[in-house]
């Protein structure tokens, strides 16, 4: 039973971000038609989303005693998530923070030579957020 709600659950998010997309490139494309589109994309995919989770913690009682029998299984599997997270989330972060510092130290840079070693601080200090989280996420690892 558990398979056919995997399923379905995965059969609705995919529709949830074709059905909006397709309905907003059927029809004329303009701003207020793109955020309506937008809009309901979010709401039906989140929406998915919540009611497909509590689909997967109903059965969770009977599982129960199986996780129980397996160790700590669940344990392992949220340190994983955690670690893999907080790289994901530590590269984006930095990567957004290189892009604007990068771009704002090239610029000071073409104007007046002098503000090198100024600006590269700046933009190591944006590389440094990925270089923590990748220090946390080995962290994490150590401990499972």
């Amino acid at each position: 039973m558990s398979t056919i709600i995997e399923i379905l659950t995965a059969v609705a998010l995919i529709l949830s971000i074709i059905i909006p997309g397709g309905a907003f490139l059927l029809g004329e494309r303009n701003k207020k038609r793109y955020k309506k589109s937008l809009a309901a994309n979010c709401f039906f995919f989140f929406g998915t989303l919540l009611v497909g989770t509590i689909a997967m913690f109903a059965g969770a009682q009977n599982v129960q005693a199986a996780t129980d029998a397996a160790g700590s299984g669940l344990a392992t599997g949220l340190g994983y998530l955690g670690a893999a997270l907080v790289t994901g989330l530590s590269g984006i972060g930095s990567g957004i923070a290189v892009a604007s510092s990068a771009s704002a130290a090239l610029g000071a840079i073409s104007e007046d030579g002098s503000l090198f070693g100024k600006s590269m601080i700046f933009v190591a200090m944006a590389e440094g957020i990925a270089l923590y989280g990748l220090i946390i996420s080995f962290m994490i690892l150590g401990k499972l």
